[in-house]
């Protein structure tokens, strides 16, 4: 089979799963493990469906009242549910069913693009293979949340961010090429789709930057401000919104402050507890805080956990390296469900080996070994591993947080699993060929 019919066997095979899952959950929206978050967008998009603009019609998640604007919620993944119901009703199925065909096409397909061009086709096949079956991208493909197409958009950028590398043209104003500019607008769109997504990807796109400008020089320097400007324009209209409705300025979303706090509190003192009952959360919020609306709220609640690492650093640091044993979870537990557990260990409990040993064959065996690993694309997909995962352990950590990070790692688990079939398949291939190859040496 060649390696177009392979591929296309790889999307069929995604995308049949992903269906799978979005049947399994059917037309409610209910509260299944890591999904809490689908009851909202769900909620949400029906008032926005029904003209009621960014509000709910009864006392929100998490402290937000009835018939106040709210602004915790992507805005881009509220449109985009929104836009199905007002046009097939609400039925959450047809949402599942359409994002799972999307992003079961799309992911696995960019994760074979990243795998050939940092490493090789067959690396490339079989990084959409494994993203193919990942049963957390299985499972969440199917969510009403922004996890499927967060991911999407940030290995989109990442190859996007390889393409303007690559280019060696000229990049000034007389002979600026038509492509770099294509590609540059691509980028700032992509970037501007994954922060409107999860406004958190605002930390990680200077590193982007700082990488293409390192890695590229001078030249790329006006395909960079042309991405940046893209993703200011797109910040700006729900910057204006927000302020006309909270009268104060709040850049997109209004979830980070809580965040913040919670994950810093000294309830936890210095052992990190990845989920707390619901009410816990409500009940952290200060009552001299509480009349206060959304965004004012998530301003001084950002303000008091900054003071929580103020008053206590060493804590603080204790308390995030607590973070990472949580955050790269892989075993089962008793206080999980038995589809967490199962998504669990037959996703990254099995393939963080791979991972891992992909990863030190890429240090030490780099693709390009005249500019060695600094200059090769596996440098963009470490800093973006490092810094992703250095914002989760300094902020708040949940399994599914680090999901992003799984879909680059798998790049490096695949590279391994090509080196095994290599080493194993090939080899004996080879020993056996050789044997039936040479019977009179055999018999004498």
């Amino acid at each position: 089979m060649n390696h177009r019919k392979l591929l296309i066997a790889i999307l069929i095979v995604s995308v049949l799963a992903r269906v799978t899952a979005a049947v399994y959950f059917g037309n409610q929206v209910e509260d299944l493990p890591g999904t809490n978050d689908q009851l909202s967008y769900h909620a949400l998009a029906l008032r926005v469906a029904n003209g009621d603009g960014f509000s709910f019609d009864r006392p929100w998640w998490p402290v937000t009242r009835a018939g106040e604007p709210t602004a915790h919620w992507s805005f881009l993944y509220t449109f985009f549910l929104a836009g199905i119901y007002k046009f097939f009703g609400p039925n959450p199925l047809i949402a599942r069913l359409i994002q799972a065909v999307m992003v079961g096409l799309l992911h696995p397909w960019l994760a074979y693009l990243l795998g050939r061009k940092a490493f090789n086709p067959i690396v490339g096949l079989a990084a959409a293979g494994l993203t193919a079956i990942y049963a957390y991208f299985v499972y969440y493909s199917a969510t009403l949340m922004t996890e499927p197409f967060y991911i999407t958009a940030i290995l989109a950028s990442l190859y996007l961010a390889l393409l303007i590398v690559d280019d060696r043209e000229p990049a000034d104003r007389a002979h600026f090429p038509n492509k770099m500019i294509t590609r540059a607008i691509g980028l700032g769109i992509i970037l501007s789709a994954a922060v409107l997504l999860r406004q958190l990807f605002l930390l990680v796109v200077p590193f982007i930057f700082l990488w293409i400008l390192w890695r590229g020089g001078r030249d790329r320097l006006i395909p960079l401000v042309i991405s940046g400007l893209l993703i200011v324009v797109t910040i700006v209209p729900f910057t204006i919104y927000n302020y006309v409705r909270f009268h104060r300025l709040v850049l997109l979303n209004t979830n980070a402050g809580y965040a913040f706090y919670w994950g810093n509190h000294p309830i936890y003192e210095d052992k990190f507890i990845p989920i707390l009952p619901s009410q816990v959360y409500q009940e952290l919020i200060p009552r001299e805080l509480m009349h206060l609306d959304e965004a004012a709220l998530d301003q001084a609640l950002l303000g008091r956990g900054l003071q929580f690492i103020s008053n206590d650093p060493v804590r603080y640091l204790k308390l995030s390296i607590s973070r990472i044993p949580a955050y790269f979870m892989f075993w089962p537990s008793e206080e999980s469900s038995l589809i967490s557990n199962i998504s669990r260990v037959f996703s990254f409990g099995v393939f963080w080996p791979f991972m891992l040993v992909g990863m030190l064959i890429a240090l030490v065996k780099p693709p390009n070994p005249l500019t060695g690993v600094l200059k090769s694309p596996v440098s963009l997909f470490l800093v973006f591993v490092l810094i992703y995962t250095l914002i989760h352990v300094l902020t708040w950590t949940l399994i599914r947080y680090r999901l992003p990070v799984d879909a680059i790692l798998l790049l490096f688990a695949a590279q391994a699993f090509q080196r095994l079939y290599q080493r194993f398949i090939l080899r004996k291939n080879n020993f056996h060929t050789l044997s039936a190859g040479t019977p009179g040496k055999a018999s004498s």
